[in-house]
Formats: C-alpha cells, structure tokens, sequence
C-alpha cells in the first residue's frame, strides 16, 4: 500500500471523526510591528491517551497572530500544532509512550515574529495504539487468521497482519485494516489448511508501531458452495413471488436485476417474511455475501426500497419441515433451535451508506460499495446445514410489507 493512499486513509477516518469541524488557517497578515511579542504565562497541563492539552494565558496584545507548540513525539519525528489568538488552549499528541516529554510553546505576532520560549514537560497516558494491543485476540478462520482487537478509544489505527512471502522467505505485509471503530473483528483469507505463523501489529496515524504478536494457526478448509446444486425448496409460510423474479435467480451469477422479489405487497401480508432453498449439500458454512437490487432500467434502489435492512439466516441437515420462524424478543439466539429444529445462523444488518447522504443522494464511492456486495461471517461455532431459510426482518424503505435481493453466494466445507 502507497504512503499516498495510507494517508488517504487517515483523511477519510480523520473526516468520518471531526466531521465538518471548521479548520484554522494561519496566514501571514501584513503588519509592520516587529517588535517581539511576550510569551504565554500561566501554563497548566490535562495529560490524555498520547496528547495532553496545554493551557495558558495570552499576553494583552492584538499583535499576536497565533501560538505554536514544537514537540518530538518519537526519538525520530518532530511536529508542529498551531493555535488561534482566540483560543487559551492548544492540543499536543501523537506522542509515541507514557513519559515525560517537552513541549516548547511561542506567541508569534501578525510579523511572523516569535517571542521568547515558554518550556513545558507533558506526560501523555498510554497511547490508544499501545492500550490496543494486550486486546489482540487471533484464532483459525476457513482459509486463514480471524483477528479482534479492541479499541475502547475509538482511535484511528491501522491493525497490520504480516505472514512468511513464499518468495522472499521474509515476513511481509499482507493485509493492513484501517479503523476507528470501537470493536475490530475481521479475516484475513486466502491460505492453506496447513500451519502458518502470522504477525499482527498496531500503528497509529503518526507512524509509531507496537510489537508483534506472532502466533501460528492451521487455516480452515473452505470452497465456494457449487450454485447448480441449489434449488428453491417452498414451504408453506414462505411468502409467493412477484413480478418474475424468481428464487433462482439469486444463485445464478448475475448481481443486477432480475434477481428475486416478493409480492409488493405480500398478499395476504405475513411479516417477517421468508423464503427457503436447498443448497443441494450440506456444509460447515464459513461465510457468505449478499448482492441487493443496485441501480437499474427502472431507478436508482440504493438503500432503499426492498432491500433487506435487517434479516435472519435459518438452517438445518435434514428434513426441512416447515414453521412460522420466531422473531424479535425471546427469538433463540445464534447456535439456538426454533420449536422445530432450525437453526439460527445470524441476525445481520445492512451496512450504512458511507457517504451517509440522504436518499436517494448518493457518491461513486457509495455506488461502487453497494455493487460490490455485503459479506458477512458465520460463527465457527455452528454445525453443518444444507437447507437455507431467509427471513426479512425489515426493509430499507421500512414498509416491511415485500423485499428483493440479487444474489446470494456462501462458503464453507461440504466434505
């Protein structure tokens, strides 16, 4: 990954953090005063995780333009913050570890004059990167590491998994998860069902890096279920279809429309509504992806309309008997059976817009997530299942009365 595109990264994490704070600038103002202005007095300072904010008292001048903190956060990087002649308080952070540090502040006038120094040692806490990585939790995944970790800060940290280059015999980066959510749970995939070391570190947004948690795990077998196996399989509380979108067509390879809808509405209405298949196999699921209608000849249906908003996941082995499937309230949790043995595999939600625009507003780069579908993982806990039962929770539009996906695609183990 490119320096450019990491600190794009960041960008886009600091954006969804600050959200449209106003940013100020400092721009040289001409002024023909160059008499050197006084420092700051009073200084007081509030440690935080990897900052402290500094307090202090202006000197009683309308020359002053700003004030300026310099400060080393590592035994290598040296950085600069800025603060308004309108604000008492600048923020210092970024700081590698807990220990003191020195933070030289000066007032510079509206000549770009500087006053003499002011010193003042920091003592930030822990930073989040480092109260990040005791959390690191890793275990075998189908094809490769399931990683957690908390953040309980919700800092922006990148989680950097390295493993053996079959090349290079060197350890190298393989996958680099950037996030400031509070609770970090993903997969890294795409090997052997034989041993292997990983190495998974945190960094921060200034570049200073933890140690490396090394541990060795044996991958899980998985493989894409096979499509032509899959049937629907209708059972008497399944709801009809509409408009010729069949079941079949959620396992047919197209991710546009046609794919599968309801009656709009469900006549007579039953909600949550639900549809059954037959895998044609049964199989220790690892995870799977859901494509929903996109934007086609008759509008644009980006979280809206009958797109699933939230849904359950019902399986069993054998002998698919039918039933009202349980909902809400005292419904049986993952792992648990409903009154006639299925299965619930996972209640799951649809992901929010990024752009987090208004409908039916939208960016290329909401179009281009939508399009590439929403994966979500199967516990490892579950047993193997082969019948399939989709149960529509809401809909994005929250009529809650039809709804329609695209395709559906699911691994795991059939051996």
């Amino acid at each position: 990954m490119s320096n450019q595109y990491k600190k794009l990264l960041w960008c886009a994490l600091a954006v969804t953090t600050l959200g449209c704070s106003k940013v100020n600038e400092y721009k040289d103002i001409v002024s023909s005063d160059k008499t050197k202005p006084d420092p700051v007095t009073n200084v007081q300072v509030k440690n935080e995780a990897g900052a402290a904010i500094i307090t202090y008292n202006l000197p009683r001048s309308e020359n002053i333009l700003y004030v300026q903190a310099e400060y080393m956060i590592n035994g290598q990087t040296s950085r600069q913050t800025k603060s308004s002649y309108y604000s008492d308080t600048i923020h210092v952070g970024g700081f590698e570890k807990s220990q003191d540090y020195t933070v030289t502040l000066h007032t510079v006038s509206r000549a770009n004059v500087q006053s003499d120094p002011v010193e003042v040692t920091v003592h930030p806490d822990t930073p989040p990167y480092l109260q990040a990585f005791p959390t690191i939790e890793t275990k075998a995944d189908f094809g490769g590491i399931n990683i957690n970790v908390l953040n309980e800060l919700k800092a922006n940290l990148g989680i950097i998994t390295i493993t053996t280059d079959p090349v290079t015999r060197q350890h190298e980066i393989v996958n680099q998860h950037y996030t400031n959510g509070d609770t970090i749970t993903y997969s890294v995939r795409g090997y052997d069902t034989i041993p292997r070391e990983f190495g998974i570190y945190i960094t921060d947004q200034w570049g200073n890096i933890s140690d490396t948690l090394l541990t060795t795990v044996t991958p899980i077998y998985e493989e894409q279920m096979d499509k032509s196996k899959f049937n629907g399989y209708i059972l008497g509380t399944d709801v009809e279809t509409g408009f010729g979108w069949e079941i079949q067509n959620l396992w047919n390879g197209n991710t546009g429309s046609p794919g599968y809808h309801t009656e709009q509405p469900i006549q007579p209405l039953v909600w949550p509504a639900v549809i059954t298949f037959d895998m044609g196999q049964a199989a220790k699921l690892s995870r799977y992806t859901i494509w929903n209608r996109g934007i086609d000849g008759s509008g644009n249906w980006l979280w809206q309309a009958g797109a699933p908003q939230t849904w359950t996941l019902w399986g069993r082995e054998s002998d698919p008997v039918d039933e009202t499937l349980p909902s809400g309230p005292g419904a049986p949790g993952v792992g648990e059976t409903s009154a006639n043995g299925w299965i619930n595999l996972g209640t799951f939600t649809l992901p929010a817009k990024p752009s987090g625009l208004p409908n039916p507003q939208y960016t290329n780069a909401d179009l281009d997530f939508w399009n590439a579908g929403f994966s979500f993982n199967f516990s490892l806990e579950l047993p193997k299942v082969r019948y399939i039962r989709f149960q529509c929770l809401e809909n994005a539009s929250l009529t809650n009365n039809f709804f329609n996906i695209a395709e559906l695609t699911f691994w795991g183990d059939p051996r």
